[in-house]
């Protein structure tokens, strides 16, 4: 990926489960983009207060579902259980920005590699000095824009049944499911596999 990849947008874009569950579910009906956009602002779906926020949100969910390029996924998106689709929105979000596979591979997945499942906020920052000192697009943000990142890749974790709490200091045991590992292999994106305490 290039360094546009690494994209602060994060801090306004969320998990955006719900959302994009509903888009996924809107694609496998066969409609349009331009329909899907239609859909859910007439029908005001995603309960937010501008047509701007709207398309903007959209369209985020638009680029995690490109940026996998896995139509199977997007059907689980849609129709897996609340635990499977979670799994696979975190894979969607780390294959459309940098920032999140960066750090779900080589901060979370070392950790159960290692079996060092102790997590704390120094971890995180220390991700962050580390990508700053190589990544130039990162080392230009400012501090409000990096504590707001950090802040969102924790609630990640919580989300996603890796931290009991965003307080939580210790990692809880994660399973990969099936549909994504399937889906992982297929592409073989095996580096991503590490963030799912996978490594056979």
């Amino acid at each position: 990926m290039t360094e546009n990849h690494y994209s602060g947008a994060l801090t306004r874009e969320q998990f955006l489960f719900y959302e994009i569950r509903t888009v996924s579910l809107l694609i496998l009906q066969g409609k349009s983009r331009d329909e899907i956009y239609h859909v859910i602002s007439t029908e005001n779906l995603f309960q937010f207060p501008t047509e701007k926020m709207i398309k903007s949100i959209t369209n985020t969910c638009f680029k995690r579902i490109d940026a996998m390029n896995m139509p199977e996924l997007v059907y689980h998106l849609a129709n897996a259980s609340l635990d499977v689709a979670k799994q696979i929105n975190l894979y969607a979000i780390m294959c459309e920005n940098r920032i999140v596979y960066d750090f779900m591979t080589e901060v979370i997945g070392e950790k159960y590699r290692s079996q060092e499942l102790d997590f704390s906020a120094k971890d995180v920052n220390v991700f962050f000095m580390e990508l700053s000192e190589k990544v130039s697009t990162v080392n230009g943000w400012s501090e409000s824009t990096r504590k707001k990142l950090k802040q969102v890749l924790v609630r990640f974790l919580a989300e996603c049944g890796y931290l009991e709490t965003v307080r939580s200091q210790n990692l809880l045991p994660v399973y990969l499911y099936p549909e994504l590992d399937e889906a992982i292999r297929k592409k073989g994106d095996t580096d991503a596999l590490a963030a799912f305490n996978c490594f056979v």
